[in-house]
């Protein structure tokens, strides 16, 4: 999992995207083609390290493959509307009527749908990205002040650690999670704190090691 800048810092930037895929070609592809089109893009290959580096980085918008291993693209889009609230939008070759419902029902920005050539997605990012900022002012608009608390959801972070779970060790969702709820038993802690704890470590191994 990667992040990447479009060349040197410009005040036309165009904003912050994270973009998944398993395919790693595809991914390259499409890193390369946002970071010359004046997008700063982070890129991960799998949902659980798409959804720390969400976490870490707050994306402006989301482009997801839908079809992964371990937590899909629609398990990652979930994730980010109910906690980060971060708009998506799915790149995929998939297009039956299930997975167009599924699209619907989650609210995504945008559908593409593959094989697409990157001067063909780009301007579809852009359109998104105009969208959804157009969508967040009116909202700010309308929507009384609220004030976020500091304490954060330790429940949320338990489908992440199951995620994490599934990815590093090729679990099924099912095993995941009781391999989850034996550990949180062995520590004597309650499953959202282990969760917690699991992805803090995660987290951690994942940051650049400091230069001295």
């Amino acid at each position: 999992m990667t992040w990447h800048s479009g060349g040197p810092p410009t005040v036309s930037n165009k904003g912050k995207i994270l973009v998944v895929d398993d395919d790693r070609l595809v991914l390259a592809t499409l890193t390369y083609g946002l970071a010359q089109a004046g997008f700063e893009v982070i890129d991960a290959d799998n949902g659980d390290d798409a959804i720390l580096l969400a976490r870490e980085h707050k994306p402006e918008l989301a482009l997801l493959d839908i079809r992964m291993e371990g937590l899909s693209g629609f398990d990652v889009a979930a994730y980010l509307r109910e906690y980060l609230h971060i708009p998506f939008m799915f790149l995929s070759a998939f297009a039956d009527e299930e997975t167009v419902a599924k699209v619907k029902e989650l609210g995504a920005v945008a559908y593409l749908v593959k094989p697409l050539d990157i001067h063909q997605i780009v301007p579809a990012v852009e359109a998104a990205f105009a969208n959804s900022q157009q969508s967040s002012q009116q909202a700010q608009v309308n929507a009384p002040r609220v004030i976020e608390t500091v304490a954060p959801v330790l429940g949320e972070l338990v489908p992440v650690a199951v995620g994490v779970l599934m990815h590093r060790y090729s679990l099924s969702r099912q095993d995941a999670l009781e391999r989850l709820q034996k550990l949180a038993v062995v520590e004597n802690r309650d499953l959202a704190q282990q969760a917690r704890l699991l992805v803090e470590a995660v987290e951690m191994l994942a940051q650049p090691a400091s230069v001295k």
